[in-house]
């Protein structure tokens, strides 16, 4: 019977190295206690904020300093634990930090509500009598800009108090699907294979029909057991959104979630607009896929099985790592050259071992080098993935490098721009440079793919957690069968030439984002806006590269729109996914000439 390995069978070469942040636990400890202190002399502050310049640049900087702290302890927890979600010891220290980092915001909480005291004429006096306090500018904007939805020191220390209670919810859904939940084993290939939250979708790729059928109703079944469960927590994920919406005046979770980053709703409603007005699009890929496989009806364990008929190239990590290097040469040599280095210097955690977090993210903090965790399978989508965690850490290498503190963060908004135009440089690149036909085939199908899961069904994504939060904020109540209800009319619209089963109205169950508010909608105007880059890259070289490179370095020091708008991109209209869906399309009609 194949296996999951154990983390003590990889090679130290392809897990990432921590010690960059820390040397072991004991230093972990250390930073923990020592930071654990310093949060005392940051109380110590309220209600002095307003005092004079000198005293609010001092305020500031010691937050600074706390927070930088505490985000290297709760990475350092959050990875150690990730590496073995069922290891108690380190589900106890991120416990810990997350508590920690609970009792430093609640700490800091008094800094902004006093700020909000002040007019921006006696910020400014401030700024002119200590002219180092000129960095902070459009941090204090933004900090004005949320004066109608900050609200009293005593609630904003309540609220921040309250942040491990809000995201609980989120906490049992992936202590329930990443520890507890045990996914049954079907015959793969003559032995038994376990599924895995991480080897669903490869699995789905099977070029054995009857395999993706018994995999897809294994999974999907075993979800059944859960349901309640499950729903229970979306639900309560739900109303913490809009109650914490509510707690902060505004009248719905959505506009909340969109204003912290300062995204017009009409972005979101755009989005959604026009990709479902060109769904016939998606329909065609659909219809091409039907034909590929030779079936009269597509049915949902089609999905995601390759246009190309044969299973993907076999792709190990090395392999792929040299891809990915040689792709994101139109970024100039420097970014090049950085990101070989990363991957020499142990950033990546590559393979899957026994409970392992699922899925791939690119983390970190200012202080240490970025850390990617993946599940990497040896296959075209792996490299993909690696491609794309690579572009956030890239992102956050140059903000970190261009940025001071209080900006070296940025919003998920333009995060996924970062990642997306490494995945087009990549296809370009392959599609330009290999010769082979079933290679070119499967980057074609892959990239394809790419597009339909991250343009069309984050999009699909962003219309159900809104439908969902919009019922619940009108008093209905958000069960697992009016969930299932919702999903499935909104498989059926996006994916009609298919047979939509009963089984996939549960999907929803297993989609992690959706404890994080309105974020999905983010990878589709994320891959809209990489597209547009990609495409001024290709056609005007080095200016356009230098643009996007200043982006990348800006970090949060504008806001999401006016950051693209560096880039050469405005999101603010249609154009960009009108460009995307065109690009999408473009490359169904390639692959079908190669038919």
């Amino acid at each position: 019977m194949s296996s999951v390995p154990e983390r003590s069978d990889i090679d130290e070469a392809y897990t990432w190295d921590l010690t960059d942040l820390f040397a072991d636990d004991e230093a972990w400890e250390d930073a923990y206690e020592a930071v654990e202190e310093r949060l005392e002399d940051l109380r110590a502050y309220e209600g002095r904020v307003a005092e004079d310049a000198e005293t609010l640049q001092e305020i500031l900087e010691l937050r600074e300093s706390v927070m930088r702290e505490v985000s290297n302890v709760a990475a350092y927890a959050r990875m150690r634990k990730d590496e073995d979600t069922t290891d108690q010891q380190y589900q106890a220290l991120s416990a810990r930090a997350q508590s920690l980092a609970a009792d430093a915001s609640s700490a800091a909480s008094f800094i902004e509500p006093e700020l909000q005291r002040l007019d921006r004429e006696t910020i400014q006096e401030f700024v002119d009598e200590n002219p180092d306090l000129a960095e902070y500018d459009h941090y204090f904007d933004d900090v004005l800009r949320m004066k109608p939805h900050t609200r009293s020191a005593e609630i904003e220390e309540l609220l921040a108090d309250l942040s491990e209670v809000t995201g609980a919810a989120g906490d049992v859904y992936n202590m329930l699907t990443n520890a507890d939940m045990e996914f049954p084993s079907v015959d793969v290939d003559g032995e038994p294979r376990r599924i895995t939250l991480s080897n669903f979708t490869k699995l789905q790729k099977h070029p054995d029909r009857d395999v993706r059928r018994r995999v897809y109703e294994a999974f999907y079944d075993e979800w059944s057991e859960y349901r309640n469960s499950v729903g229970t927590a979306y639900k309560n994920s739900v109303k913490a959104d809009s109650k914490l919406a509510a707690a902060r005046n505004y009248d719905s979770a959505r506009e909340a979630a969109l204003d912290g980053p300062n995204v017009p709703a009409d972005v979101y409603d755009t989005l959604v607009e026009t990709v479902e007005s060109n769904l016939d699009v998606l329909h065609r890929h659909a219809d091409l896929k039907r034909d590929a496989l030779g079936v009269e009806e597509l049915k949902m364990w089609d999905l995601y099985a390759p246009l190309a008929d044969s299973e993907s190239p076999d792709l190990p990590y090395e392999e792929a790592k040299d891809h990915v290097i040689d792709a994101v040469e139109p970024l100039g040599d420097a970014y090049q050259e950085r990101m070989a280095e990363g991957l020499e210097s142990r950033w990546v955690d590559v393979y899957e071992t026994a409970n392992k977090q699922s899925g791939a993210y690119s983390g970190g903090t200012y202080d240490s080098q970025p850390y990617i965790l993946m599940n990497y399978q040896d296959d075209i989508a792996s490299m993909y993935t690696l491609a794309h965690e690579l572009g956030h850490s890239m992102h956050s290498e140059l903000t970190s490098e261009q940025q001071p503190y209080v900006y070296s963060g940025y919003e998920i908004f333009v995060a996924e721009v970062a990642s997306t135009v490494n995945e087009a440089l990549l296809t370009h690149h392959l599609l330009e440079t290999i010769d082979d036909e079933t290679f070119r085939r499967h980057v074609i199908d892959e990239y394809l793919e790419r597009f339909r899961s991250t343009l069309f069904r984050q999009t699909m994504f962003a219309s159900f957690e809104h439908r969902a939060h919009e019922l619940s904020e009108a008093g209905e109540a958000l069960t697992p069968d009016r969930l299932d209800g919702i999903y499935r009319d909104l498989k059926e619209d996006y994916y009609d030439p298919a047979d939509v089963d009963d089984r996939i109205a549960r999907e929803w169950m297993r989609i992690p984002h959706f404890y994080r508010a309105y974020y999905v909608y983010q990878y589709a105007t994320g891959i809209s806006a990489a597209n547009a880059i990609v495409d001024r890259i290709r056609e005007d070289g080095e200016g356009a590269a230098a643009d996007y490179r200043e982006f990348l370095r800006s970090g949060s020091r504008e806001y999401p729109l006016e950051l693209l708008e560096t880039a050469g991109i405005d999101m603010s209209s249609s154009a960009p996914v009108e460009s995307a869906i065109e690009t999408y399309d473009e490359m169904v009609a390639e692959f079908e000439r190669l038919e």
